[in-house]
């Protein structure tokens, strides 16, 4: 169910992690990414896999005395890197590897699941509540011609601009407006950050706007938007993805590790499968950082310091 976002670019005010060469040869590439004292987390560009990635590494390294690196990859190629040993774990997976997740999951083995992160993952379309609370049939993809005007942009011409993800999100959207019969067009905004930008502008401004949108997301705490109802999710109504006309499906995310490290990386690898954290606390790290410009590190630190109950559950049983 190749549905999910598939994230290349930093969010406005997340520093770089570093980009690492890493080849996505196959698993007879068997150099380990991890020691008894270190380990290596990948970490998908959004600013909430940044979150738990920074709080992970504050724990494991203040608590446990391990060394921990970061590795700015999204999910495609960090599958890679766990398959070949090149890093340890992935703490936000939106499943949008699917074919990299068979092939390394369910039948090479190099790569484990790790369990659930605790936050749901859910993408849809959003309109600004003001705009929903004026035109209410707007909130049914079915009424949503009626209402294509009010969205026309200079680029847009007569058709209603959708306010699209990332070049390299994984989307369904062109699919949908095409197969629901939509005066839509999709206006790529190239990355998460000018997403971001453009949304709190249009917000600002109180413009009406239609844009692809998900939770969790910092920013749902400073913005009110509303879902349209789209025609509800089924079990392969996006295969083959030209055929899609429904829904985004709500995802569990997922961690996964590396097979040798999950068996052999010690109190680590227990951390990773025990951390489990909610929608609410992951957001406040991320605004710390895209919002308030505390570096990952200091966002990190302030909340371990005032959730102690939450992370010490986190660590490995003596």
């Amino acid at each position: 169910m190749n549905h999910k976002r598939i994230r290349t670019t930093l969010v406005a005010g997340v520093g770089a992690l570093g980009m690492f060469a890493l080849s996505a040869c196959g698993a007879a590439d068997t150099e380990s990414a991890s020691s008894a004292d270190e380990v290596t987390l990948t970490v998908p560009s959004w600013v909430g896999a940044r979150a738990n990635a920074e709080v992970a590494k504050v724990v494991l390294e203040q608590e446990l005395d391990v060394k921990v690196k970061l590795q700015q990859l999204d999910e495609p190629v960090a599958f890679d890197a766990l398959n070949n040993g090149k890093a340890d774990a992935i703490l936000e997976d939106w499943g949008g590897s699917p074919k990299k997740e068979q092939l390394y999951v369910e039948e090479k083995k190099t790569i484990v699941k790790g369990g659930d992160l605790g936050v749901d993952g859910h993408i849809g379309w959003f309109v600004p509540k003001y705009y929903a609370d004026e035109n209410p049939e707007i909130l049914d993809a079915k009424n949503f011609n009626k209402f294509a005007k009010d969205f026309t942009s200079a680029n847009s011409g007569d058709k209603g601009e959708f306010l699209g993800a990332a070049p390299s999100y994984t989307t369904y959207d062109e699919h949908i407006i095409k197969n629901l019969g939509l005066n839509l067009k999709v206006k790529e905004t190239g990355n998460e950050a000018a997403q971001i930008k453009e949304i709190q502008q249009k917000y600002r401004d109180k413009e009406p706007f239609i844009t692809y949108w998900w939770d969790p997301q910092w920013l749902n705490a400073d913005i009110d938007l509303v879902e349209v109802k789209l025609p509800e999710y089924t079990e392969g109504c996006n295969e083959p993805e030209t055929a899609t006309d429904c829904a985004y499906a709500v995802t569990p995310l997922q961690k996964y590790l590396n097979a040798d490290f999950a068996k052999d990386g010690g109190d680590a690898a227990e951390f990773i499968k025990n951390f489990n954290w909610s929608t609410e606390e992951q957001n406040k790290v991320a605004k710390w950082v895209a919002k308030d410009k505390m570096s990952g590190k200091e966002a990190a630190e302030k909340w371990v310091k005032e959730n102690k109950a939450v992370w010490e559950a986190w660590l490995p049983k003596k």
